[in-house]
């Protein structure tokens, strides 16, 4: 690798002159080659890093409610992450397979591969954790996991899915929109935080929105909720 060393010479000084020279930092330089020329790039090529806001709550209830969504989203994200990797391992696949029996025999493997994988730890989830988990897998895929069981399976068994998560108050219908739902803008606050942090392993979500833009929406007053100001009375 080239390194690039920057020398500084001192002017002399009065009648004495003295020449220092002071090595600095080294710095690689990049070269790119552009149809036979060598061009140094100097750019350092860094992470995005998001700028955050400061975290502040109402009450002491809110700041609760938010390290319990903490704890919660954090348990879930995994779950939510694998499975979209699945499927887009499950789909990369099937695009190379030819006949349509293989395809049905190889997504009938993988199902029961998954189901295998997660059913007992999905069991130990409370209501709130499996919601939650509904919509990051929304969040990861792009699809519900209604959709994504009916897809797998057959309109039927998704009804007979939804139907009995009903009963537990959870819709697998449910899709993550932290646009119209805050919970959900805290969820999306909770994943940036430990992204950045490394306590959880980014991955690009596959619903689009502008997070600083949902952090103007929810957490700065619009004129609208700012009261106007006292008139003095005369």
């Amino acid at each position: 690798m080239n390194y690039l060393k920057y020398i500084f010479t001192l002017f002399p000084i009065l009648a004495m002159a003295q020449i220092s020279d002071t090595e600095q930092d080294s710095t690689a330089v990049e070269y790119i080659i552009i149809e036979g020329d060598s061009i140094p790039r100097t750019a350092i090529d860094l992470d995005e890093v998001m700028l955050l806001h400061k975290l502040k709550f109402d009450s002491k209830k809110d700041r609760i409610r938010y390290l319990i969504l903490r704890r919660k989203t954090i348990k879930v994200y995994p779950y939510a992450k694998m499975a979209a990797e699945r499927l887009d391992s499950m789909n990369k696949r099937l695009a190379s397979i030819e006949k349509k029996r293989h395809k049905k025999k190889y997504a009938k493997r993988v199902q029961k591969y998954i189901e295998g994988e997660f059913s007992d730890e999905l069991k130990k989830l409370t209501r709130t954790e499996g919601q939650i988990l509904v919509k990051l897998i929304h969040r990861q895929t792009g699809e519900t996991a209604f959709n994504l069981v009916k897809e797998l399976r057959n309109g039927w068994r998704a009804f007979w899915y939804n139907t009995t998560a009903s009963m537990f108050d959870i819709s697998l219908k449910r899709e993550f929109d932290p646009l119209n739902e805050k919970e959900d803008y805290l969820i999306e606050d909770i994943l940036q935080r430990n992204f950045q942090s490394g306590r959880l392993e980014r991955q690009k979500s596959k619903i689009e929105f502008d997070f600083y833009d949902l952090t103007n929406k929810w957490l700065k007053p619009t004129k609208a909720q700012i009261p106007p100001p006292a008139q003095n009375k005369q």
